[in-house]
This record gives structure tokens, sequence and C-alpha cells, in this order.
């Protein structure tokens, strides 16, 4: 069957990304726009249209009025989901030469950002779960011992970048850490993609949004964490510490220069509806259903695990013996398709549309999954990166990536400086970045990681020469 036929023909619960479940949830005046002649909304940046650099134009007033909506400065729509407005929000805090301190669990397009325009990444290890293999939460005294780190290092950065939630729903006191860093004179950057809702403020219960924390640049995936389409995204701007300008002339090196006007009427769409009551009460639906099923599963003796984001549901695996991948194999086949497989876990996305029957149907798969994998014993704790605190490339990571190589055994690799990232996707976070040097201890964990994830990790490893 080819990719079109796939594409209509899959059955599986909507339990991944994108959120709008299958175009489910889409905002109504989004659903309107399809149901128009196919291809009569691919216009190109007509005048009246405008465009998301012009001084003019429907779409600049929207982005106008989408940043009032949410108490900032300014705001601009993505076409290349939130990795494009990440990368330009991050070209716009340096300049080449400077370093940015980011956490072990940055997404990867943030280190290719480095490579492309020469900044130096400052590296720190963050708080690790040894029973699902997952980076725990930041916290701040945890920020304020690597803030000291770098002071003995005698390392100067020039930005800072916080992730907030993580892809599995693990939050933070995101104000206390943004408060911190600015007291250090530090623009700060939050990668909320798997945030976006947050900003609601509907529920005291789910995680502060960086946006009313005060971070100074924040980008939301519309398509992970609220209704948008694929590829849909917005970054923020408030405060003095950046420059819009810089901000806008940076989005415009990673940006298309013919955007899809169906992607920008998506962003449109999403972030006119957060401000309509018929929104706040969907939120509400959903996020009400979504404690119900998490708090029924468990109840039912289903090994999930707590987070902060009552949408995202992390079963964890290990302890009977079932590796997350082998899990995902097994419940595709019976329709319960997870969005994120992990050597010890599983997460499902619940999304903004409605679950009904899901506790019946996730209960059943799972005891039939533990028949079809019986008596196993439980996997052993995981190994925890072993990196110091706080770490930077050996050298530059634009000149190990596009600089002379050789493919030696990853075995082997002790002492040799990688000229290649190493990065399971999903969920995107490098085990290893260009410009690193690689001592026994990494290299050990490195073919433990290459044990867990097979198909993801190569056996051998491109070193510079």
């Amino acid at each position: 069957m080819d990719f079109s036929s796939l594409l209509t023909s899959f059955r599986g619960r909507n339990l991944f990304l994108p959120a709008h479940g299958r175009g489910i949830a889409l905002p109504r005046d989004f659903k309107k726009l399809l149901r128009n002649a196919p291809g009569a909304w691919d216009l190109p940046e007509l005048p009246d249209l405008g465009g998301p650099f012009s001084k003019s134009g429907a779409l600049v007033d929207s982005q106008i009025k989408s940043a009032a909506s949410v108490g900032v400065d300014r705001c601009w729509y993505g076409v290349n989901g939130a990795t494009g407005l990440l990368q330009a929000a991050l070209f716009a805090l340096l300049r080449p030469g400077e370093a940015v301190l980011m956490p072990r669990n940055v997404h990867r397009s943030l280190i290719q950002a480095c490579a492309v325009a020469g900044f130096k990444p400052v590296l720190f290890n963050l708080p690790f779960l040894k029973d699902r293999g997952h980076f725990s939460s930041l916290d701040k005294k945890w920020l304020e011992k690597v803030l000291n780190q770098i002071t003995i290092n005698g390392t100067k950065v020039s930005a800072a970048v916080l992730v907030h939630p993580t892809y599995h729903g693990y939050s933070c006191d995101i104000a206390s850490l943004v408060d911190l860093l600015h007291e250090k004179g530090l623009p700060v950057l939050v990668d909320e993609a798997h945030g976006a809702y947050f900003a609601s403020c509907i529920d005291r219960e789910i995680p502060k949004s960086a946006i009313s924390a005060g971070a100074d640049l924040v980008v939301h995936s519309l398509h992970k964490s609220a209704t948008g389409i694929s590829q849909t995204a917005v970054l923020w701007q408030q405060g003095d510490l950046v420059d819009p300008n810089a901000v806008q002339r940076c989005i415009g090196w990673t940006y298309t220069s013919s955007p899809s006007a169906l992607l920008l009427a998506s962003c449109e769409a999403v972030l006119r509806e957060w401000n309509q009551p018929e929104w706040t009460r969907k939120l509400k639906i959903c996020l009400i259903q979504a404690k119900e099923i998490s708090k029924r599963l468990k109840k039912m003796g289903l090994p999930l695990l707590e987070n902060q984001d009552p949408l995202r549901l992390i079963l964890h695996t290990a302890p009977y013996g079932i590796k997350g991948d082998e899990a995902d194999e097994w419940l595709i086949s019976k329709g319960l398709v997870a969005e994120l497989p992990e050597p010890g876990c599983l997460t499902f996305c619940l999304g903004f549309a409605s679950q009904r029957g899901l506790v019946r149907s996730f209960k059943s798969r799972w005891e039939e999954l533990l028949l079809a994998f019986p008596g196993r014993n439980s996997l052993d704790p995981f190994l925890e990166p072993c990196t110091p605190l706080v770490t930077a490339p050996e050298i530059d990571c634009g000149s190990a990536w596009r600089g002379t190589y050789k493919s030696i055994p990853l075995s082997h690799a002790c002492g040799e400086i990688s000229a290649e990232l190493i990065c399971p996707y999903p969920p995107g976070i490098p085990l290893v970045i260009p410009g690193e040097m690689l001592d026994q201890k990494r290299i050990d964990w490195l073919v433990e990681q290459k044990r867990l994830w097979p198909n993801q990790i190569s056996s051998e490893l491109k070193v510079v020469i």
C-alpha cells in the first residue's frame, strides 16, 4: 500500500501526536476552511494577506492580536515546527563564539543551531531516574549548583535555554529558574513545545507557563500541545533583554520564503480559539477526563508513572521485564499506538479529542501484553550518563561536524572526539554531540545505550581526524 493510502486507512486509537486527534479537535474556524474546494486556501503572500515579515496585511494584524491576547510584546507564527523557531530564537540571542547554557535533555535542533552558527553549548546534567532511564525535572537548587560550577570553571555564558515540560510531561517551578537566570543577567529561551496549553492558566494543578514566569523567548509547538496541524508553532517575545528586530531577522534564516497559507491559518485558528469560551470548556473537559483515566487505570493496577502533565500517560514496562519497543510493536498490532517508545516505558498522548472507552481498552490490552510476555524478570536499572555536572565540547561543534572524519567501532573510540550527533529519535535528546571528547566510562555507557537502542545507534562512530 502506498503512503497516501496508508494515511487514510489507519484505524489505530489516537494516542499520539498531533494532539488534535486526527482532526477531531481542530478549531472550528479551521475546519470551515478545510471544507472549501481542495487547494482553494493555497495562496501566496497577496497584498491583503501579507506574510510573517510583511509590514502590513492580515497576517501581521493576526500576530499582533495573538501577542496582545497572551500579554507579550511580540509573536511570530512558525511553519517549520518548533525546530525552526527554536533555532531562530537562539540565533537572535548569541553572536558567533559565544556560549549558551543548556540542559542535557535539550532537543537536537538547538545543538544543530550551535553547529551552524558557531555557538558553544555548555551542557549541564540533570537528576536521573534510574528505574525508567529519564532525566528528571530541574529545580532551583540544582541550577544554583550548575551556575556555581560555571563560575569556578571561569566559563562565561551569554544566554540560557530551559526545557519545560519534557516530552514525558515532567515539569518544574519554571518561574524560580527564570528568576535565577535573570539575576545573573542571562536572557532565557524556554523550549515549551510540549506545554502550549499551560498558557491557559485554567487549572491550578497544571504547571505554570514560561510566559507567565517571565521568560524572554518561549516556543510552543501548536501541534504537540495545542490543536494545530503538524509543523505549526509560535514564538513569543517579551521584556527588554532581547531585541525583537533581531528575532525577526533570524526567523527569516530558518523560514521558507513561500510559507504555506494553510499552516499559517492553522496557527491563527489555534490562538484565536484560546480566547473563546468554547476552548476553555473543551480544555477543562479534556483535563478532567485525563485525570479520571489516569486515576482509574492506576486503581486497576496499571504501572503508570507520575508526571505533571495530565495529557501524558507513561506506562512503565521495565518492572515486568518488557522493553518499551517490544510492547510498542505488540500494542500497535492491537490498534493501541503510543507516541514515544523507549527501552523501559511507553508514553501515550491523550490530546484534545475524546478518549471515551480508553480505560477498558487500555486495561484489556495491558493484560493481554503480560500474557504475551510471561514470567520475565524486571529489567536492570538504567545507567546514569557518566558526564560531569557541567561540560562543553573539546572543539567547536560545527568544525567537528563538517570536518574530516573517520569511522571506527564505537567500543574503540576512547580518547577520540565525536564528529557526529548520536541521538535516538524520538525523543530527539542527544547522547553525544559533535566536538565532545569521549573517555572510557562514556564509551562503556554508549555501548550500553547501543544495546538498549539497537536500531537507533550504530556500532560505528565518526570521529575527528
